[in-house]
């Protein structure tokens, strides 16, 4: 049976979107993430621009609550917020017994310039945050190939 994780940030429009993605992607042998937000909004078109590029389709994932997954009764293993330090106070929490994490990662919704500038910085929270799954889907299960 897979490990369930939860990624959670305020929108579930980005970060939490990636994640999900980069797990499913890297070691979805061993674990099966999920991602949702405080106020669930629709995906960053340039998120979805920046995922595309590496070969991840998410153009048709929805945004989900918290609080739509808790009423779920689904229980995880992992609940890793990815909301960056500066709004922290905003970020969910999600009850239950499971081992909490935080990672920081700019929030691609705040990015500012033409639309190519912004793209390069979603570009860099992605690789970061692809970078970020894979070392720690290395550590917590040599088991799963996390090369990428």
């Amino acid at each position: 049976m897979k490990t369930r994780i939860l990624f959670v940030c305020v929108h579930n429009s980005a970060r939490s979107q990636m994640a999900e993605a980069f797990v499913n992607r890297y070691c979805g042998e061993c674990f099966e993430a999920e991602s949702a937000g405080l106020e669930p909004g629709t995906l960053n078109p340039l998120v979805v621009e920046a995922m595309a590029e590496d070969g991840i389709d998410i153009s048709d994932n929805a945004t989900k609550s918290v609080w739509e997954v808790f009423q779920s009764g689904k229980s995880f293993g992992y609940v890793i917020s990815v909301c960056d330090e500066s709004r922290e106070e905003r970020c969910p929490i999600f009850p239950g017994c499971a081992i909490r994490l935080h990672w920081s990662f700019p929030d691609p919704a705040q990015f500012t310039g033409i639309h190519a500038e912004k793209l390069e910085e979603v570009r860099n929270v992605r690789n970061a945050i692809a970078a970020k799954v894979a070392t720690w889907c290395e550590e917590v299960s040599g088991v799963c190939n996390a090369a990428y």
